[in-house]
């Protein structure tokens, strides 16, 4: 039984499972699913038992959007009082890998919430797309910094302005996602890619994903630092020693996380 009201989440060898769970909405993402989602992240962030988050919606879409209907009244003071977007940003500061699993509509809100993810699956059937621009306003929690960052500006502008549906294949062209894959397969293959996540070295993970994310905004010599002092830094580990004498002495490794 989750003790959530929009999300359930499990785990399973090593991958903490959490799905987006209005369906009769198609996930329309609100204020109490981010809190929930964001205490889970967090949650699975601390947990040693979890070693990748793979996040996925319930029925036939990822999220179609942000709940209007919960902020159509909404003032620009009431909004900046609220500060919502203050807790979505938590959800970047996530450690272990994140893996989307974008079955049906990613859209508006839902869209920026499967560009938080550091890696991206989606069926064949997938669409993307911010159609915010249609009720006047824009995306506000990443997603003209994202897209821009992935596709450069003038294609960006180009979906934006327009709030056009990407379809999965120029989802692909754009490096918006790493793999399509056959509906009911979706989940299976996202669970195996991240199984296999999950029997890495999780500090050597870890630091991969820091130092990748450090490359979208620093310039190349200030990356290029922030790469080397990593590399050092897991010469102090325990895995990297058993690592290495494994690879020397031609068997398995049994990495620890430490």
């Amino acid at each position: 039984m989750s003790k959530f009201e929009f999300i359930e989440t499990t785990i399973i060898d090593g991958v903490g499972f959490i799905e987006l769970n209005r369906p009769e909405v198609l996930n329309a993402i609100n204020r109490g699913m981010v809190s929930e989602l964001v205490s889970t992240m967090k949650e699975f962030d601390r947990d040693d038992h979890v070693k990748v988050i793979v996040l996925t919606g319930k029925g036939r879409a990822f999220a179609a959007g942000a709940d209007i209907d919960e902020m159509a009244q909404d003032s620009p003071i009431d909004l900046e009082l609220l500060d919502q977007f203050a807790e979505w940003d938590q959800m970047l500061q996530v450690k272990k890998p994140v893996i989307g699993a974008v079955n049906g509509f990613a859209l508006g809100g839902g869209f920026e919430l499967a560009l938080s993810c550091d890696m991206l699956f989606a069926t064949e059937t997938s669409q993307f797309g911010f159609p915010e621009v249609n009720l006047g306003v824009m995306p506000g929690a990443g997603g003209t910094q994202h897209l821009t960052k992935i596709m450069g500006k003038k294609k960006a502008l180009e979906w934006l302005w327009t709030g056009e549906k990407m379809s999965a294949d120029e989802a692909i062209h754009y490096g918006i996602v790493n793999r399509l894959i056959a509906p009911e397969l979706l989940i299976e293959e996202t669970m195996k890619f991240a199984k296999k996540v999950a029997k890495q070295p999780p500090l050597a993970v870890r630091l991969i994903k820091e130092s990748v994310d450090k490359a979208v905004d620093y310039p190349l010599d200030e990356g290029m630092k922030f790469e080397r002092k990593n590399f050092y830094l897991l010469f102090s580990s325990e895995d990297q020693t058993e690592g290495m004498n494994a690879f020397i002495e031609k068997r398995k490794p049994q990495f620890k996380g430490k």
